[in-house]
């Protein structure tokens, strides 16, 4: 989450209306909607492209490059263009900015779909800025409109995410086939973005009816690395975002280069995607229990080492096992996207936390896919961009030990809405 200066100027759903009103209710309802919807596009757009990037290339027919270039566009994005939500939230308030991103995403991934590498890479770049303003804005979102209930909708949003990422992993290859082009099935992900911009809409539209009344203090989130929350926070989510996007860029490649079919290799794309779903929600009830987020982050980052550690020395054969604990190792992006919606005392300090972890984080977090890209053309093998992921997926295990002992100490605060929170606020 990446903002300069950075304060979220919120519209506030819940003062427009008494509780127990029917509008109200209403647009709670439509705000859970518009949440899944928005969770099902996250990661569609990253998961449906690498199900491809094989046979982009082959067609397309770009270098060796470009192919590295193309899995990294993504957390480039996040950590650029995602600085201007911030901003984009003061001077339009948080729902639509959001709404503005959702525009984006579409209209990036629906150019896709135009057969040239030109149109890829513009299309990459315009959906996942759109992507990167909404992934910062949407923990402010969840903090204003369901207080009292991050956790759940934050469960409920990282579900969505996963389960999106799963369907279109399995189901773009077959799209791709039937549509006789990849680069049609890859613009196709754009009509599933399109339906978040309307199921968003009448929340944009109320805010807009019904505008908050001030703005609420700024807040830069670059000093926060100065504190031992905000580097923590930062540290942890860059470790598990170079990790992930490492896997999602380079896993249904690798398989295909080790003799899988295009589909099969999908297969296994979708089954780790599939493990995720779950092991997010059980990680999330266990990290949830009183000293026992310790535990949930062990369980994730010994995973994902495993999985690394399995792709390393075992057979094509095993895909099954390594889809599964790296798809169990996934389950870790929830946790940390809990303990950045509790982090903070205002909606506007979790904005910053939020903007300066992703920020850095998604920065850093580049060097995985194009690192391992570049290193796999050097090599024509596999074995240490492997080799230097391992080491990353190990130290992760440190660092979640480092980072969840300071959120045990905190956790009784977080959980409860700030003081400073009004009521209307503080009650979805």
């Amino acid at each position: 989450m990446i903002g300069t200066a950075s304060s979220t100027a919120v519209s506030a759903l819940p003062q427009t209306a008494p509780p127990g009103d029917g509008r109200q209710r209403g647009v709670i309802v439509a705000g859970v909607v518009a949440l899944v919807l928005i969770g099902l596009n996250l990661r569609a757009g990253i998961t449906g492209s690498s199900a491809l990037f094989h046979d982009l290339q082959a067609v397309l027919g770009y270098g060796p490059l470009i192919a590295a270039l193309l899995p990294s566009i993504p957390t480039l994005c996040f950590a650029v263009a995602g600085t201007a939500t911030s901003w984009l939230t003061r001077q339009l308030g948080l729902e639509k900015a959001i709404l503005l991103s959702l525009v984006m995403l579409a209209a990036g991934l629906l150019l896709r779909g135009i057969p040239s590498t030109g149109m890829l890479l513009a299309g990459t770049v315009a959906g996942m800025s759109g992507l990167a303003i909404c992934n910062v804005a949407m923990p402010s979102f969840i903090r204003v409109h369901f207080a009292n209930r991050t956790s759940l909708m934050t469960a409920v949003y990282t579900l969505t995410m996963t389960t999106g990422a799963t369907v279109t992993a399995v189901l773009i290859v077959p799209v791709a086939q039937a549509l006789g082009s990849p680069s049609a099935g890859v613009g196709s992900i754009g009509f599933l973005a399109l339906c978040a911009c309307l199921g968003f809409l009448p929340i944009a539209l109320h805010a807009h009816r019904n505008p908050a009344g001030g703005r609420t203090a700024r807040i830069s989130p670059w000093p926060l690395l100065r504190t031992r929350t905000g580097a923590m926070i930062t540290l942890g989510f860059t470790v598990q975002s170079l990790l992930a996007y490492a896997v999602l860029s380079w896993f249904p490649y690798m398989l295909a280069t080790t003799g899988l079919s295009a589909s099969e290799s999908g297969l296994m794309f979708g089954l780790m995607q599939l493990v995720s779903v779950p092991a997010g929600m059980v990680l999330v009830a266990i990290g949830s229990r009183p000293r026992m987020l310790r535990t949930a982050f062990y369980l994730a980052t010994v995973a994902m080492a495993l999985g690394v550690l399995a792709m390393l020395v075992l057979p094509a054969v095993w895909a099954p096992l390594t889809a599964v604990l790296l798809g169990f190792g996934l389950g870790i992006f929830p946790l940390v996207m809990v303990m950045i919606s509790r982090s903070g005392r205002t909606t506007a300090e979790t904005t910053a936390l939020s903007t300066v972890a992703q920020s850095v984080g998604y920065l850093l977090a580049t060097l995985g896919p194009f690192g391992m890209g570049l290193l796999h053309s050097a090599t024509n093998s596999w074995t240490l961009p492997l080799s230097l992921l391992l080491a990353v997926a190990l130290g992760q295990i440190a660092v979640g030990h480092l980072l969840t002992a300071k959120a045990k100490e905190q956790h009784p605060k977080e959980q409860r809405p700030a003081a400073s929170h009004s009521p209307e606020e503080t009650r979805p």
